[in-house]
């Protein structure tokens, strides 16, 4: 990938989110939009050259020119949008390894929402999946230090750092009546994108935890797995689980649709400069041959996830169930710079294939299900009841539920149960997918 970039110094990296990236071969253009854009006043470059002296005089540090130069470079971007950044040349490495699947750090996916620094996803099996962090924890401190006014990249260098090395970070969590201190190991993050197994026979599920450069070849290889270990009969249907994956290589989730999608747009994108315009479209043929698929999603998946969702549901090929997505809707180019660094700039929306914008309305699931815990449930089901107004029969039927729970977790430890019966999520989608299955044998 290095080597493509540096071949090339207008190659468009298309950024899914955050640090996971896309190589997209047509090359943009900085150019392209330069030869169109107004002249800049000269009276506002007065202006710029004079508070860049001020300050180099003034300020009770003293600076060099270049971190002033850069350091406005940096609130300029910064002003646009969460997303759009300067890289300098150690940041730009980091991005450009973060496709590889090895990293160093804490295994989390962190973006700027409502200018807070929040938690998109924890990647499974990473350290920050195994201490408890959680999707949509807001980052109040790291190492004790307030992220208040922080910007991504200097939050995602301050939560790296050297394998077997603690950082300790401070969160507010919904429903929780105070912050959270969570101390973490940095390790080397090798993380496998596809797992998957059979719930029952014919019924297939894969979790996808984010698209990296091979995660469509992998899925396929699991759906071969999945039909061989299935003997003679054919996967009746599928549950893919997307749920706190936050994207990750554009292409390959564009090729995840494309092994069910048989035919027509995947997603398109709209932009100012022409080369920002995509459009994407799926191959003929259908890996499933139309049988049923249910994907599950959470306020944890964003763009890729998102796109895959979204395309899926536009056409009527799955069934979205979970929580609405984290609305991430947003194409960010890199564009490498002499310096060694890198201009990311938000370019482009993306849109769903009937013309659905994901930025910041997310995808909306066809069948919503909030996970629910055993801590919970009393909680859960005290809401119902209040809402029945004293129907005696649904109460004594929700407290009988309520107490076959308690019993079964008292009996059996949860590592111990079957996915399909810890993860309510996840069973109420296998009801679905036989639901699914049953309406197609009857049609």
């Amino acid at each position: 990938m290095s080597n493509l970039i540096r071949r090339a110094p207008t190659l468009v990296i298309a950024a899914v989110f955050g640090f996971s990236i896309a190589i997209a071969i047509n090359a943009v253009a900085l150019r392209s939009g330069a030869d169109q854009a107004s002249p800049v006043p000269l009276e506002s470059l007065r202006n710029y050259t004079d508070v860049l002296e001020r300050v180099k005089r003034d300020y009770v540090d003293e600076l060099t020119d270049e971190e002033l130069i850069e350091n406005s470079i940096r609130g300029m971007l910064n002003e646009l949008d969460p997303h759009s950044a300067y890289l300098d040349a150690d940041e730009f490495k980091s991005l450009r390894e973060s496709t590889s699947g090895e990293f160093g750090g804490l295994g989390i996916q962190v973006g700027m929402r409502d200018n807070v620094l929040t938690v998109i996803a924890p990647i499974d099996d990473t350290p920050a999946d195994r201490a408890g962090v959680q999707a949509g924890d807001k980052i109040l401190r790291i190492d004790g230090e307030l992220t208040r006014g922080i910007d991504l990249e200097t939050a995602v260098k301050k939560l790296r750092g050297a394998p077997n090395t603690d950082v300790t970070i401070t969160v507010v969590r919904e429903g929780e009546p105070r912050p959270i201190d969570i101390e973490i190991t940095r390790a080397i993050i090798k993380t496998e994108s596809v797992r998957y197994e059979m719930l029952e026979p014919g019924l297939g599920y894969v979790r996808v935890s984010q698209f990296q450069e091979r995660t469509a070849a992998q899925l396929s290889d699991a759906l071969d797995q999945l039909i061989e270990v299935n003997g003679d009969k054919k996967l009746r249907g599928l549950i893919i689980d997307l749920r706190n994956n936050p994207g990750g290589v554009l292409k390959s989730a564009v090729d995840m649709v494309d092994l069910f999608q048989d035919g027509g747009k995947i997603v398109y994108t709209e932009g100012r400069v022409r080369d920002a315009q995509m459009n994407y479209r799926a191959n003929r043929g259908d890996r499933l041959e139309g049988k049923p698929i249910v994907i599950l999603v959470n306020g944890g998946s964003a763009s890729g996830s998102e796109i895959v969702a979204g395309a899926l549901q536009d056409h009527n090929r799955a069934l979205i169930v979970g929580e609405p997505t984290f609305g991430k809707g947003s194409v960010q180019s890199i564009m490498p710079l002499s310096s060694g660094g890198a201009l990311r700039l938000t370019t482009a929306r993306y849109y769903t294939p009937e013309g659905r914008s994901i930025q910041a309305e997310g995808i909306k699931p066809d069948i919503v299900v909030h996970q629910l815990k055993v801590s919970n449930i009393e909680e859960a089901f005290s809401i119902r009841e209040s809402d029945l107004g004293g129907h005696l029969s649904a109460e004594q039927a929700a407290q009988e539920l309520f107490d076959q729970v308690l019993e079964e977790s008292e009996k059996t430890d949860e590592d111990e149960q079957p996915l399909a019966v810890r993860d309510f999520q996840l069973y109420q989608a296998l009801n679905l997918l036989k639901g699914m299955i049953i309406a197609t044998h009857t049609r």
